[in-house]
């Protein structure tokens, strides 16, 4: 059992939980996962780690509730226990070397993005951030992205925190400007993550992308999560998540992503008819 040592809340959907995991803690690098599972009954979900502290012995994650599995999560508090929590699964990024790098993130991906360019930051890389919402009220982890990059840019989709637009807004006037970047680092909805590898690629700068689809055991076996990378066959599980946005077959990537919908928001809605007692009729 894996006990919550902090709880919360970043914004109406998303939470911050603190996990005693002293063995993970321990040999977890950026842009590694753990897969977890409530309790007995419970799925297996995979969450990237977006913190950790080797003293401390415990790793941070960051969800949103979006289906049956994080809203059960969301129900546990601290001192509350996690059955399994196993990790850290998944290649850690390959971040030694680079002198200059943009790290991007779009929505719930800024949680995932934060952990790069932390560690791009300890190494002596000048850091520039830009983390995409739509509006304000979804902004989350501003202050501790500002600590760890040289210039923090955020937008928001509608303008409310003053700066409208996308990240490949920004990223598009930060290359025409200087185009010197060794690294670009892109976390978010695929079609983002596709955007921005296509507006590398003039530039030839090496583009890191985090591929997150349907995962089942974390071992490569079940095949759910494959992606075609350079027209090969490959596990995010075990291979990634990180790949070459500029090998990444986004269309094929973005067309799998949604053969599951329909099944999530039946497991969901049903879970929180559970909860209500309220019944609730598909069709």
């Amino acid at each position: 059992m894996y006990q919550i040592i902090k709880k919360q809340k970043l914004n109406d959907s998303v939470t911050r939980m603190t996990i005693d995991a002293p063995a993970i803690a321990h040999k977890a690098e950026p842009g590694q996962f753990i897969i977890l599972r409530v309790h007995e009954d419970g799925e297996r979900i995979p969450l990237t780690i977006a913190d950790f502290n080797r003293e401390a012995g415990t790793v941070t994650i960051i969800y949103q509730i979006v289906g049956k599995t994080t809203s059960l999560l969301d129900q546990q508090n601290e001192g509350d226990s996690i059955l399994d929590f196993v990790g850290p699964l998944g290649v850690p990024t390959h971040l030694d070397g680079y002198r200059r790098a943009v790290v991007i993130g779009g929505g719930l991906g800024s949680a995932i993005a934060y952990p790069q360019a932390k560690k791009l930051h300890q190494l002596g890389a000048q850091v520039d951030m830009v983390a995409g919402f739509r509006n304000k009220d979804l902004i989350i982890l501003e202050e501790e992205m500002e600590a760890v990059s040289d210039n923090l840019y955020i937008t928001t989709d509608d303008g409310s925190n003053g700066c409208r637009g996308f990240v490949t807004d920004v990223l598009e006037q930060l290359l025409e400007k200087d185009a010197s970047y060794d690294l670009v680092v892109a976390i978010g909805p695929l079609i983002m993550m596709k955007m921005v590898s296509q507006l590398t690629l003039p530039y030839a700068i090496k583009t890191i992308v985090s591929m997150n689809p349907v995962m089942v055991d974390g071992t490569g076996m079940c095949g759910g999560c494959r992606v075609t990378v350079g027209g090969k066959t490959k596990f995010a599980c075990v291979d990634g998540p990180d790949f070459d946005g500029h090998q990444v077959d986004f269309d094929e990537a973005m067309r799998r992503q949604q053969i599951y919908k329909s099944d999530e928001k039946a497991a969901y809605e049903q879970h929180i008819c559970r909860l209500t007692g309220k019944e609730h009729r598909h069709g």
